[in-house]
C-alpha cells in the first residue's frame, strides 16, 4: 500500500498533538492541586514570582509555565519573561465553582487511566470493573467534571424546563437523587429550594460518606439525607421528583432502576433524566464531545455495567432513542427532551 506523505504528516501531527495533551493532563492536575492557576489569574508573574505566591520551587514552576504556555493554557510575554492568564483561560482553569472547570475533567481522566491494566485484561475476559474498584480520583474528579455544568444549568434552566416542577420545589416537595455520587446535584437543589426535602442514594459507600460531610459543610443537612442503596432499591415512595444525573447509562440493569423509579414517584410526579449528549447512531457522535465520552465510557461506564447483573451496557453515548425505549418499557407514558447543552441532554419522564 502506497503511503501518501501529506496524509501521513497530517496524521503524525494529530498524534503529536494528542501526545502533548496526554502528558499535559498531569500538569493541569498539578496546577489544580497547588492552586497555580488561581495564583496566576490574580496577576501576571515570572516563574519566581508565581513560586513565591504559591510556596513552590521556582525551577519546577518555570518548566510548568513553559509547558502551559506552549499548550495555550497560559499566556507568555517573551520580552518580560512573564506569564499571565486571559479572562477566558482563567474562566476555564481557575474557578472551581464556575460554569466550566477543566482541571476536574483531567483529575477524572487520570484517575480512570490508573485502571488501564485491569481494563485491558477485561477486554480479553469480558469481565467488568465496578465503579467502586477505581482510584479515588475517579470519584472526586467525576464531581469536579460535572458539578460546574450543574451549577450553570440545573437550577437556572433544567428545573424551569420541567412542567410544574419548580413551583412544587418552592412550595415543598420530596426529591430522590438516584446515583448521587458525592451529592453535588442534591446539595445544589437543597440550597435553592429550602422548603423541599431530598434523599440522595448511591451504591458506593465512600461516596455517600463524602456526600454527608459536604451536606453538613453546605448547611443543608437538615433537609438532605443520604443512603447507601442501588438504583433499584433506594428507599421511600411518593416522591414528587426523582432524578438521575449522568448515571443511568452506567447501570447493569437500568430497566430495573426505571421500574423502581416508576413505583417510587407520585402519579403526577416527574423523573428528571440527565444523560451525556449523544446522537442515536455512532456516526452522529464522531466529533470531539463524542470522542471524550466514548473514551471515558470504555474505561468507566461499560466496565461498570458489565460488573453488574442485568445485561445492559448502554455506554455514555446511548442516545435519545435508547433512553426512550427504556423508560417506555418501564411503564412511563410521557417522554420528551426538555433541554440540552453541548455536553448533556435533559429528559422529562412522566408516568
Amino acid at each position: 500500500m502506497a503511503i501518501d506523505m501529506d496524509k501521513l504528516n497530517e496524521f503524525v501531527g494529530r498524534f503529536v498533538t494528542d501526545l502533548g495533551a496526554t502528558v499535559a493532563a498531569g500538569n493541569v492536575v498539578i496546577g489544580h492541586r497547588l492552586g497555580l492557576y488561581q495564583a496566576l489569574a490574580s496577576g501576571p508573574a515570572t516563574a519566581e514570582e508565581l513560586a513565591g505566591r504559591t510556596g513552590t520551587n521556582p525551577r519546577y514552576i518555570a518548566e510548568w509555565l513553559r509547558g502551559q504556555a506552549a499548550g495555550g493554557y497560559v499566556t507568555y510575554d517573551a520580552a518580560a519573561d512573564q506569564y499571565s492568564m486571559t479572562a477566558e483561560q482563567a474562566f476555564v482553569l481557575a474557578d472551581p465553582d464556575g460554569a466550566v472547570y477543566a482541571p476536574g475533567a483531567f483529575v477524572l481522566a487520570l484517575g480512570a487511566l490508573r485502571a488501564e491494566q485491569r481494563i485491558t485484561a477485561a477486554f480479553r475476559s469480558g469481565a467488568g470493573l465496578g465503579w467502586h474498584e477505581h482510584d479515588e480520583d475517579v470519584f472526586t474528579g467525576c464531581e469536579q467534571f460535572f458539578r460546574p455544568g450543574y451549577i450553570a444549568n440545573l437550577v437556572p434552566s433544567w428545573i424551569p424546563a420541567l412542567d410544574g416542577v419548580e413551583d412544587k420545589l418552592r412550595a415543598g416537595a420530596t426529591v430522590a437523587d438516584i446515583g448521587c455520587g458525592l451529592g453535588a446535584s442534591t446539595i445544589l437543589l437543597a440550597q435553592q429550594f429550602p422548603n423541599s426535602r431530598f434523599t440522595g442514594s448511591d451504591y458506593h459507600d465512600q461516596s455517600i460518606e463524602l456526600a454527608r460531610k459536604r451536606a453538613t459543610d453546605a448547611g443543608v443537612a437538615d433537609r438532605v439525607t443520604f443512603e447507601v442503596a442501588t438504583a433499584s432499591s433506594f428507599s421511600g415512595s411518593g416522591y414528587d421528583l426523582a432524578a438521575t444525573f449522568d448515571c443511568l447509562h452506567d447501570m447493569g440493569d437500568p430497566l430495573a432502576a426505571a421500574r423502581h423509579v416508576r413505583q417510587a414517584i407520585k402519579p403526577d410526579g416527574t423523573w428528571l433524566v440527565v444523560e451525556p449528549y449523544a446522537a442515536d447512531e455512532p456516526a452522529g457522535n464522531m466529533n470531539p464531545v463524542g470522542r471524550v465520552y466514548y473514551n471515558f465510557s470504555t474505561l468507566l461506564c461499560v466496565p461498570n455495567a458489565m460488573s453488574q447483573p442485568g445485561g445492559y451496557t448502554l455506554g455514555a453515548q446511548a442516545g435519545e432513542a435508547a433512553i426512550r425505549r427504556l423508560v417506555t418499557q418501564a411503564g412511563f407514558t410521557r417522554f420528551r427532551r426538555a433541554a440540552e447543552t453541548p455536553f448533556n441532554i435533559v429528559y422529562e419522564v412522566r408516568p
